[in-house]
């Protein structure tokens, strides 16, 4: 019998406050996919010389990125390491 599996993509860091690397690959699909379209956008923006457009667009991914991590991910509180 094998121990019960996480549901959480991501787990929560030792230290400080947010998420580690992801445990299970539906997050590593999103964290791919977040780094391909932030790829994306770079060559988009900053080809047209818009660092504006290239900016707001990198913080709504890094938005979208949080809150697939808020909801998929052990609930975030600052940690001090294992006890």
């Amino acid at each position: 019998m094998s121990a019960p599996e996480s549901k959480y993509w991501f787990p929560a860091k030792r230290y400080g406050w947010g998420w580690g690397p992801p445990r299970v690959w539906q997050g590593w699909v999103v964290l791919t996919a977040f780094f391909a379209l932030l790829a994306v956008g770079a060559a988009v923006f900053l080809r047209t010389q818009q660092p504006g457009s290239f900016i707001v667009y990198t913080a709504t991914l890094v938005a979208a990125l949080i809150a697939v991590c808020y909801l998929t991910g052990e609930p975030p509180s600052w940690r001090w390491g294992k006890k």
